[in-house]
């Protein structure tokens, strides 16, 4: 059958024959055959004119099928307009089931789905109908996924009333909703009220951690976990690993795989494909390699994130022939998988390539989001091409975020377009004009291009506004511990000793050529020399500096910095490589650089 256009509506709900009509009636046996919205009404009216339309039999099959996890967002419609129609429903497995379709479904939007599912439960609420922990987990999961912390408050309320808080289905799924609402106090308090141990409770707990970028506590949860016995879930390896990830922490990680494999979750697709993206973020391209040709199966999500993991690696071309062998292997590509691949075009310096790929996406029936419009910006504009990318901007279907504009802000800057710089950074401040950077970017277009005057126009502005440049920090582990360093400062017990490595690294690398490069230092007043000093005590300079100082002869020194790496350091870095015969992996803001030899994989196109 044809499919029924997204309008299709239930027929009129007409009295049953009788109450008692048989719930193995041949009818119900058809319904698991509707995979159309126009069967299912077709079958619909066939129970109306049979007197079936009423039975509860019916009307669950009715329901459940609509809300099957992937089923339309029109057939969800259809079901709640079911459910409407039946005048004082009072089974709380119709309601359950009308609230499981709507934490799955996000569609249109998640906070449309969770206000469809808060006026369910208050009818539930209205007609009698006593909620069980079904009702609050399915409820909760809906606020959850929009946000709607007010609406999570009020159903814990409701739940603390009727004794379910408690439950342990209930009390994560609280925690969880705690936590994506961005109440962190809470979920630590729903979590610290637990009776005995639970793995739900600690995968909740610690996945709040890491969405809350606090990996370590995350971490510290984990061990928790491990020391009270409590067997780690999928999920629990799964979240586990995206906090190695978002540290940069690659021993960590590399000991979570050797566990994985002993407690025997390696061969799940979603475990292996949360390896992958662990090792590619630590640093480690090869090992995330070897997990993915050692997949038996993968998934789109495994093949996707590959091509990420290429991409923020600067491996363009590996990027792109891995798409098109996905494709050849008959997996459709999704928004996340041509994000890498056009991530892996801009930075590449594949402009032909990325826009080709860009208009491809709407033949996959993909409409572009807010960061694939980011990767045509980057791409057009780090290639040059300033005004096509402003236009780009300019004229796209939605409203450009300030990040758009600060990508074309960096590029403007890179090219010394002061012009348009100017006009790029007012644009910003129309929409954000508290972010140190776009101030500390434009104020240096301005001193590289003597316009001295506006320079000092923008930090006056910058001053006035009470805003702040973020500070460089970088982080190296050393025999699982992280070592964090900032700019200038002597918070780490061994700054001392770092800086003094610093100096001689610089006096060696002095005899191969190397000159500070001051380009990107604006400061009336400061000399050459002044300038040069200004420079030496970066914080990743400091990282590798300890890297040297710490580990053997040889070893890979793997860094991890808060913002994008100066162009001072990365001729630094490259030179050490040479020097020392060192591989240094530098994870910046945007990319990784692998130094090896004298010679950076971004090619110098950052």
């Amino acid at each position: 059958m044809s499919s029924a256009p997204l309008t299709s509506t239930p027929p009129p709900l007409l009295p049953a024959k009788s109450k008692s009509s048989p719930p193995h009636h041949p009818l119900l046996s058809h319904l698991p055959h509707c995979t159309s919205l126009r069967s299912l009404a077709q079958l619909h009216a066939a129970a109306v004119k049979s007197g079936l339309a009423a039975h509860p039999a019916f009307v669950t099959r009715l329901l459940t099928l609509c809300t099957v996890p992937g089923a339309h967002p029109a057939h969800l419609a259809y079901a709640r307009q079911v459910f409407d129609r039946v005048p004082h429903p009072s089974d709380a497995v119709w309601y359950n089931t009308l609230l499981r379709g709507y934490a799955r479904s996000p569609s249109p939007s998640p906070a449309a789905a969770a206000e469809a599912a808060v006026r369910v439960f208050a009818r539930m609420l209205e007609e009698g109908v006593a909620p069980d922990t079904y009702t609050f987990v399915s409820l909760l999961k809906a606020c959850a996924a929009a946000r709607a912390g007010e609406e999570g408050r009020q159903a814990h309320a409701v739940a603390a009333k009727v004794g379910a808080a408690g439950h342990e289905y209930v009390r994560p799924t609280l925690i969880n909703m705690y936590a994506e609402c961005g109440d962190a106090r809470a979920a630590r308090v729903m979590f610290d009220r637990m009776d005995g141990d639970c793995v739900v409770s600690y995968n909740a707990m610690i996945a709040a951690a890491v969405r809350s970028s606090r990996p370590g506590e995350a971490l510290v949860l984990f061990r928790e976990m491990q020391a009270k016995g409590l067997k780690p879930t999928p999920v629990t390896v799964i979240i586990v690993l995206s906090a190695c990830a978002l540290l940069g922490a690659l021993e960590l990680g590399r000991w979570i795989h050797d566990y994985v494999r002993k407690i025997e979750l390696d061969s799940l697709v979603k475990v292996s494909t949360a390896l992958i993206d662990m090792y590619a973020k630590c640093g480690s391209l090869e090992d995330a390699i070897a997990v993915f040709q050692g997949m038996e199966s993968r998934d789109r999500q495994a093949w996707s994130v590959m091509i990420v993991a290429y991409a923020n690696h600067s491996y363009g071309r590996e990027a792109i022939l891995l798409f098109e062998e996905m494709k050849k292997q008959g997996i459709k590509p999704d928004d996340i998988t041509f994000l890498g691949v056009l991530y892996a075009c801009s930075h590449s310096g594949l402009v032909s390539e990325g826009l080709q790929y860009f208009d491809d996406m709407r033949d996959h029936g993909i409409v572009p989001g807010i960061k694939h419009y980011g990767c045509v910006t980057d791409l057009l504009a780090r290639s040059g091409q300033l005004e096509r990318a402003y236009k780009f901007i300019d004229e796209l279907p939605i409203k450009p975020t300030p990040i758009l504009w600060r990508t074309l802000l960096s590029a403007c800057g890179g090219h010394g377009d002061v012009d348009l710089g100017k006009h790029v950074f007012e644009r910003i401040l129309e929409l954000d004009d508290s972010h140190g950077g776009d101030y500390v970017i434009f104020s240096n277009l301005c001193a590289n291009t003597g316009k001295w005057e506006e320079m000092n126009r923008v930090r006056k502005l910058m001053n006035e506004k009470g805003v702040v440049k973020v500070p460089g920090c970088s982080s190296i582990e050393i025999d699982n511990t992280v070592h964090e360093f900032f700019a200038g400062d002597g918070r780490h017990p061994k700054s001392q000793e770092a800086r003094k490595m610093v100096d001689e690294v610089i006096d060696q690398l002095k005899l191969v050529g190397y000159v500070p490069d001051t380009s990107h230092v604006f400061h009336i007043e400061m000399g050459e020399e002044e300038k040069a000093t200004s420079l030496r005590y970066h914080s990743e300079k400091l990282a590798i500096a300890f890297g040297l100082l710490s580990t053997t002869p040889g070893a890979t020194l793997r860094v991890v910095k808060n913002l994008r790496v100066c162009p001072d350091c990365h001729s630094m870095a490259k030179l050490v490589s040479m020097v020392f015969n060192r591989r240094i992996i530098l994870r910046d803001l945007n990319r990784f650089h692998h130094f090896e030899n004298g010679v950076c994989s971004c090619g110098d196109y950052w």
